[in-house]
């Protein structure tokens, strides 16, 4: 599991997901490459969420369990928000609003994910 508890395979696997979402969203809408890279995706969000909950429980080590929580709670919501632009996209329907919870829940995980202790420190 300690491998799995690696802040840097944790960064890797959601660069390498934010990445294939972008790709997904400016290929054509319902091209093979748009399924395929969308397949993809999906597969990196079960590495995202496994490095997550690896991380989550290493974090109990630290006793601040509750922000490690709130942290992974909102790597769970910003999956659910590219999902849901995705999916929307493909019915042609607007995405404004979760374009912008998107972007906001993201900033505030991306703040938690680096101010906590197995963070980088570059916000410190």
């Amino acid at each position: 599991m300690d491998f799995l508890a690696s802040t840097h395979l944790h960064i890797t696997t959601w660069v390498i997901g934010l990445i294939l979402f972008f790709v997904a969203v400016v290929l054509t809408n319902g091209s093979k490459g748009q399924k395929i890279t969308q397949m993809i995706l999906r597969v990196d969000y079960i590495l995202i969420i496994l490095t997550g909950l690896a991380l989550f429980m290493k974090g109990m080590d630290y006793n601040m369990g509750m922000l490690y929580g709130f942290k992974f709670l909102g790597g769970i919501l910003i999956i659910g928000m590219m999902e849901m632009i995705l999916a929307r996209m493909k019915k042609q329907k607007a995405t404004t609003v979760f374009w912008i919870l998107l972007f906001v829940i993201l900033f505030v995980t991306m703040f938690l994910g680096f101010k906590l202790p197995m963070g980088l420190h570059f916000l410190a």
